[in-house]
C-alpha cells in the first residue's frame, strides 16, 4: 500500500500568501499561528524572521501531525531598522518618506517543518527595493488608492507600489510579497513534493 503524500498547511491567515501558494496548485490548507513577535535583545533582523517562520510554523504543528507546514515572517529594514507593519495612514506617510530615494530591503523568513520527522528547513530571502524620490502628494496620492497599512513598508508590489520603485533587486519577486516560492519549491523538493 503506498503511503499519502503529507498533507501542505500554510501557518499564515495573510491573503498574500494564500495568493501565492495558489499558484503552486497544491492542495493545502491554512492555519493561525499565535506567536509573539517582539524581537529579543540584540537580535539581528535576519536572526528574528527565520526564528518568527519557524515559530509560527511549530505553533500550528500539533494540529497537523504527519504534514509539511510552512511558516513566513516578513520585515522591511532601512540601513538595518526594522520598518514593520504601519497600521496607520501617519504611520506610512511617515515610511514612506524615509524610504524616499534610498533603499529598503525586505527580509523574508521562511520555514518548511515535517512535523512527522520535526526536520526544519529556514532560510532568510532578501530582496532590495530602491525607491524613486516621492514627493508628499505622491505619497498621499498612493496611500488613498492602495490602503496598504497592513503591508511591511507601505506599499503592496503586486498593485500600484510598483510606481514608487526605481528598480528592485533579488532572486524571487514573490519574496517581495511576503513567500519566496522559488526557495519554497526547492524546500518542498527536499521533502517529496515534486513542482509541477
Amino acid at each position: 500500500m503506498r503511503k499519502s503524500a503529507p498533507r501542505i498547511v500554510l501557518g499564515s491567515t495573510s491573503p498574500y500568501r494564500r495568493q501565492l501558494m495558489e499558484r503552486l496548485g497544491l492542495d493545502f490548507v491554512t492555519a493561525s499561528p499565535d506567536v509573539d513577535e517582539s524581537p529579543r535583545l540584540n537580535e539581528s533582523p535576519e536572526t528574528l524572521v527565520v526564528r518568527l517562520a519557524e515559530s509560527k510554523a511549530r505553533a500550528v504543528a500539533d494540529d497537523f501531525r504527519e504534514n509539511l507546514v510552512i511558516g513566513s515572517d516578513q520585515m522591511a529594514c532601512i540601513e538595518g531598522e526594522i520598518l514593520g507593519k504601519p497600521g496607520s495612514r501617519s504611520a506610512a506617510i511617515t515610511q514612506l518618506t524615509r524610504a524616499s530615494g534610498r533603499k529598503v530591503t525586505f527580509l523574508t523568513g521562511l520555514c518548511l517543518l515535517n512535523t512527522a520527522t520535526d526536520r526544519a528547513q529556514t532560510i532568510c530571502e532578501p530582496f532590495h527595493v530602491h525607491f524613486r524620490g516621492l514627493d508628499a502628494g505622491q505619497i498621499e496620492r498612493y496611500l488613498d488608492r492602495e490602503k496598504p497599512y497592513d503591508c511591511a513598508g507601505s506599499f503592496k508590489s503586486e498593485g500600484l507600489g510598483i510606481a514608487l520603485f526605481e528598480r528592485l533587486e533579488g532572486d524571487d519577486p514573490n519574496a517581495l510579497i511576503g513567500l519566496p516560492l522559488i526557495r519554497l519549491i526547492g524546500l518542498l523538493a527536499n521533502e517529496g513534493v515534486q513542482i509541477p
